[in-house]
């Protein structure tokens, strides 16, 4: 089964030849090597680039580990440049070549890594580079950060909906699919609810946290860490911070951990694109709150496995899968507060409400509520409550699960299926 990762093939044809370091990344397992060496490499070859113009390199096969060493990638590479025309440079695993001391420094704790060679490479006029990393290493942001202004991150998520909603033939039937196992593109391929839960199970056993503990130099923490994403896993779309987790592992663990472990802890899963923070925004304060956060998950599949498939709560779900799909298309996601001060009995009452996404990008912002269904009147007004005491002209938006035609009230509140918002890109972004 082909899934043409369009929006990401689109973005690596739009940045080719730009004189930039392409560098792909994401979580791990969600598509990056299939991206750069067949469906961008199939682009390449059917636009009249020579196959012997496209240098590929896996830093995991056995038979490329000399080239881990920075110094023989670099002569490797400019070995098969015979000539001054157009090379595309493609470099897997990059986060298997290893520091090496500085021959030329009397420094013995200067060295010379895989950023010194693609920025040596990247001078060469006729080089076109582009590299993945499928551990914490390679996804780590300040890897991002020494390229200085000479990379681009393209970063790739799992599946979409939409791109899940292409491989079925009823969309009723890819929801429930996409619900219970998310996007992690294996998945897709595997028939039995054992098969695709023991590989979403497995992922977190002997990829993600082994990453994070091997990165981090984590030591005798293990099923802190376990015991992290699980509790995080219960709570998606509900406000937490450190100090309620760190309770909850004296109640209901009886384990001792601080807060800033906690909060250390966290950002290790934010830096491998496994969870993703939300902040509480103050919409008429306009002003930020540092704590509490809600925390999403990058796949909704991986969620679910990790809680053995027991809380399949689609209310909490489909936020999660609009949360993931407002990111993917590029916007800053925030949770809105509103807060107004009603009379009541004579006195006046300070009441906050949320707003499930303050959307922006740009000079752009959108109100979104999820709220799966709306079957009544007190149902409705509680899910427009937030969004008509927000006084601007910026547009609010009700989604909700079933199928419906997408209208305004009389505050212009749009209401709109997750249907035509989430497997109907092009027009759900025309649409809010």
């Amino acid at each position: 089964m082909i899934i043409e990762r369009k929006r990401y093939l689109d973005e690596l044809i739009k940045k080719k030849d730009n004189g930039r370091i392409k560098i792909i990344t994401g979580i791990r397992r969600c598509g990056k090597s299939y991206l750069l060496f067949h469906l961008y490499k199939n682009y390449l070859l059917q636009n009249g680039v020579d196959e012997n113009h496209i240098i590929e390199i896996a830093l995991d096969d056995i038979e490329n580990i000399r080239y881990r060493d920075p110094f023989v990638l670099n002569d490797y590479v400019k070995s098969k440049v015979q000539n001054d025309k157009r090379y595309y440079i493609f470099i897997d695993e990059i986060q298997f070549s290893r520091s090496v001391k500085n021959p030329y420094s009397d420094d013995p704790n200067e060295k010379i890594t895989f950023i010194d060679t693609l920025l040596s490479l990247m001078k060469r006029k006729n080089l076109d580079i582009y590299v993945t990393g499928s551990n914490s290493k390679m996804l780590s942001k300040d890897i991002l950060t020494q390229f200085r202004d000479r990379g681009d991150e393209i970063h790739l998520y799992p599946l979409s909906f939409a791109e899940i909603n292409s491989c079925y033939e009823n969309t009723d039937r890819a929801w429930e699919e996409y619900v219970l196992y998310g996007g992690m593109p294996f998945v897709v391929q595997l028939e039995t609810f054992e098969e695709k839960s023991r590989y979403l199970k497995n992922l977190f056993e002997e990829t993600y946290i082994r990453d994070i503990i091997e990165r981090n130099q984590i030591k005798n923490h293990e099923e802190i860490l376990e015991v992290l994403l699980d509790f995080i896993s219960s709570a998606i779309g509900s406000l937490t911070n450190p100090l309620k987790l760190s309770n909850r592992y004296d109640s209901e663990k009886k384990i001792k951990i601080s807060n800033g472990t906690i909060s250390k802890y966290l950002s290790y899963f934010e830096e491998a694109y496994i969870l993703y923070a939300s902040k509480r925004y103050d919409i008429k304060g306009a002003m930020y709150f540092s704590t509490p956060l809600k925390y999403y998950f990058a796949d909704i599949g991986l969620r679910n496995a990790r809680l053995n498939f027991r809380q399949i709560e689609e209310t909490h779900i489909m936020e999660n899968i609009i949360y993931n799909d407002l990111i993917r298309r590029g916007y800053n996601v925030d949770v809105g507060i509103v807060e107004y001060f009603p009379n009541m009995e004579g006195k006046t009452k300070r009441t906050q409400l949320e707003v499930d996404f303050v959307v922006n990008k740009g000079n752009v912002r959108y109100y979104i509520q999820s709220a799966f269904a709306i079957n009544s009147e007190e149902k409705k007004e509680q899910e427009r409550s937030a969004l008509k005491r927000i006084d601007d002209s910026f547009k609010k938006i009700i989604i909700v699960k079933d199928s419906i035609v997408p209208r305004y009230d009389e505050f212009c509140i749009s209401k709109s299926s997750k249907q035509r918002y989430v497997i109907r890109p092009y027009l759900a972004v025309t649409l809010l």
